[in-house]
Parts: structure tokens; sequence; C-alpha cells
């Protein structure tokens, strides 16, 4: 009898497996696939690893600004794909070695709930006290006529080029839509955005998206809003994407489609129905401990209701085990720091200025641009801002960076949102010099008109 069975290798499963451990618990994880889950083989980490890899060519594209003189930029796409998978299987094996080290039984194949306290894999039962599901979601299917021709990818596959496109149609301007765009665009491709809603981004504060499409046209992405896609037609050696926008028909031809329309759980063939699992939307229903309507039964991550990102599945993993053992641990979700890896960059934690306005907050806002920062002028990364939005008490609710390292320095600020910290107390913290972190401080004196490199605001 095992205390819990987890379903589920990813970044939620396997913490909660190690911390279960770390607090007693006997734990079976089951794994269909890869441990670290999407986000470490198919999602997250082979993305930062192309992310970097188009880093490194932006900045030899400008070295004019830094007066280095080099030869001709090659970029090996077949070259980048083994570094990715490099990392990726390092990481793998690292996640192995911790789960052995915490003595958890990793049990590869696809998992069904018989019952409550059953759990039924390759032709085996495994009892257990408690059932923990963290199986993630996966890219979801959309109702368009020429998804199937060849070309038309997910993000998996595009993940698994050894060739660029020239040309990159991309259905989707989220986060995994604008993070490709930025990324091929920086290995040479065309790339052309569709997005069916009026902005790209839809979660973030909309003054820091229109900042980003401003960017965006600099780097002659282009980006079609309020864009439904209608069809993908094979035209020639090509596709030809044609969509229905605001003023009329619009057609792309591209060598290559990228479907990035969102993720939806990944469920199928756990039995829910059957153990009368409530649902809604396909999102399996929980209460604070993270317990399904049927006692013993947990679900944390992509299949609940909820921020689908990696390190809150990680968080949700902690807090549920930890609530299963009478600890009283919870999660604030009005401090998760999210995090978009284009060109500049943008992170965010809190409440946006749209959402703070709907709950009636009376806010304040703060602003410095990097365009006054020293250490970014002299990265020449100048583009961005720091937004933070305080309440009628100044405690801070909410910080949006759109610019250079944004998601390093997202983590003051979430530590920031989430101890609801004051104007006041963020201002007696002394930052260094030069740094970018001072874009920080300088945005929260702000809030009250005392930053010290900007001019006095208007009254």
């Amino acid at each position: 009898m095992k205390d819990l069975v987890i379903i589920g290798g990813g970044p939620g499963g396997y913490v909660a497996a190690i911390r279960a451990s770390q607090l007693g618990m006997d734990v079976a994880l089951i794994e269909k696939d890869e441990l670290g889950g999407t986000c470490l083989n198919r999602g997250c980490i082979p993305t930062k690893a192309y992310y970097q890899n188009a880093t490194v060519l932006r900045i030899l594209a400008r070295l004019g600004d830094y007066n280095v003189t080099a030869g001709s930029i090659n970029f090996d796409m077949a070259g980048a794909r083994r570094r990715k998978e490099q990392i990726v299987a390092n990481l793998v094996s690292g996640i192995n070695n911790l789960l052995k080290g915490y003595r958890v039984e990793v049990i590869k194949g696809e998992a069904a709930i018989a019952a409550p306290r059953q759990v039924q894999v390759n032709g085996k039962e495994i009892s257990t006290r408690r059932i923990l599901i963290a199986s993630g979601s996966q890219a979801a299917a959309l109702p368009i006529p020429g998804v199937e021709l060849p070309g038309v990818v997910t993000s998996t596959e595009l993940l698994e080029l050894d060739t660029v496109p020239q040309r990159l149609a991309i259905i989707g301007g989220g986060v995994i839509g604008i993070e490709f765009a930025c990324i091929f665009n920086a290995f040479g491709s065309k790339v052309t955005v569709f997005e069916f809603l009026p902005n790209i981004l839809a979660s973030i504060d909309k003054e820091i998206v229109r900042r980003m499409g401003v960017y965006l046209k600099k780097q002659e992405i282009e980006i079609h809003t309020q864009a439904g896609v209608e069809r993908i037609e094979k035209n020639g050696g090509a596709l030809s994407v044609v969509a229905r926008g605001k003023k009329g028909t619009i057609s792309c031809e591209a060598d290559l489609v990228l479907l990035a329309t969102g993720r939806k759980p990944c469920t199928g063939g756990l039995g829910l129905e059957q153990l009368g699992i409530n649902c809604e939307q396909g999102f399996i229903s929980v209460d604070e401990n993270y317990e399904t309507s049927v006692p013993g039964i947990y679900a944390i991550g992509d299949v609940i209701p909820g921020p689908m990102l990696a390190h809150v599945a990680s968080e949700e993993g902690i807090v549920a085990v930890e609530r299963m053992n009478g600890l009283k641990h919870s999660l604030n979700y009005d401090a998760i720091p999210s995090c978009v890896f284009s060109f500049p960059e943008i992170a965010t934690v809190g409440l946006s200025q749209e959402e703070a306005q709907a709950r009636g907050i009376d806010l304040k806002v703060g602003k410095f641009s990097f365009a006054a920062n020293g250490k970014a002028l002299a990265m020449g990364e100048t583009d961005g801002l720091v937004k933070v939005i305080a309440d009628a008490q100044d405690i801070i609710i909410g910080v949006h960076i759109i610019g250079p390292h944004a998601s390093d320095l997202i983590q003051e600020a979430s530590v920031i949102v989430k101890n609801k910290l004051k104007t006041a107390e963020v201002a007696g913290t002394i930052h260094p010099h030069p740094t970018l972190g001072e874009a920080l401080l300088e945005a929260v004196l702000d809030v009250n008109g005392k930053a010290i490199h900007s001019l006095p605001k208007r009254r």
C-alpha cells in the first residue's frame, strides 16, 4: 500500500513526489513519456534554449553598435536542435537522480484510476491511500479546414526542425505564439501572426501590450488582430493562410504554419467520468486542498482551472502534499509571476491596471523607462519600462515590466506583491548601482511622485 500515487511526472508531479517523500510518504510516480513533462521536453526549456540562440544572433546583428567588426554570421539550426536536446537530456537525468535519491518509485506507463484507492498501470494494480492527478495539458485542436496539411505543425514539431522556414505563419498571438514569433524572426524567418482577439497577449496589462506591438513592428513581425483564420490551403509548394480581418479577407503565404492557439487538460483515459469526479469545461474541480469531489483523489497543474504555468503546478503540488499532511500552506494566486520570453522580455506579477479597476480598487500608478537607466543604456537595451500599481493604502498590488531581463527583475517584484509591501517599505531598500533593478525602485518611487531620475509629474 502506497501513501500516494502521482499520475504525471511534469513540474507538478515530480515536485509533489519529492515534497511528499520529504514528509515521510511512500510515493509512486507514473509517467507515460519522459520525466519533466511538456515543460522540460517540449515547452519551457527547449524554447528557452532556442531563445538564447536568438539572443546571440540579435547581438551579433548589432556588433557595430558596440564598435566590433566581424566576418559573416552563419546559423546552424540542426546544431541548435542538438544543443537543445542535450540540455533537455541533462535536466531529465537530473530529475531521475533526484527521484531515486528520495526513494520515489518511478513507473513508466499510462495510468487509469480504477477506484479511489486503486491505480492501474501496465496491467497491474497499485493500492494507495491517496491519488494525485498531475497529467498536464496538450495542444488544443483547431476546427480549421487544412490543419491536417503537411507543414501545419504544433510547437512540438516546430522544436524538431533542422532548417529555418523562410516564411512562418503563426495562428495564435498568446505567449507561445509571440515567443516563437520573436525567436524565428531572429533566426531569419519572415513571421506573420494571426490573433482572433482584439489584442495579442490578452491576459497582460494593456499598456504593456501596446508597447509590445510597437516593438514587434520594429522587428518587422507582422501582426493581425481580430483576424479569424478560416482555412489553410495548399498553394503550390507553399501554404496559404486565409483569415477574415477587420477590413476583409487577409491572405498570407507561408512555408510552415504554427498552431499556437492554447492548450487543454490531458485527462483522457484516467476514468474520471466513471469515478464521478466533477469537471467544468474539461478542467477538474478541486477545493482549497486540491481535493476533487471524490475523497482521496487530488489534482493540480494544468488539469485544474487557473494559470497553465509550470511554476504554478510545482507550487500547487507542494501545497497539496503539505495539506495532505496537515500543514497549513496556501498559494496566493494574486502574486503569481508570469514571463514572456520575447524581444523585449515581458514579466508581470499581481493585478494589471484593468484587473484592479474591474475590482473597483482606487489605484495609483508609477512608471520608469529603461531609457533613463544607466545599465540599460550601457547594454544598448533601452526599450521598455517598469510599471507599478498600488492601492489607496500604498500597498503594491501589481508590477509589470517590459524590457531587458524582465524575467529576472520580476523576482523582487514577486516578493513585494506576495508580502503586500507598501511603497515606503520598498523605497527604503537600497538598490546597487548601476543595475536594471534601479528601474523597479524608481517606478515604486514614482507612484507618489518621488522618483529621482524622472521629471516631476504634472499637477
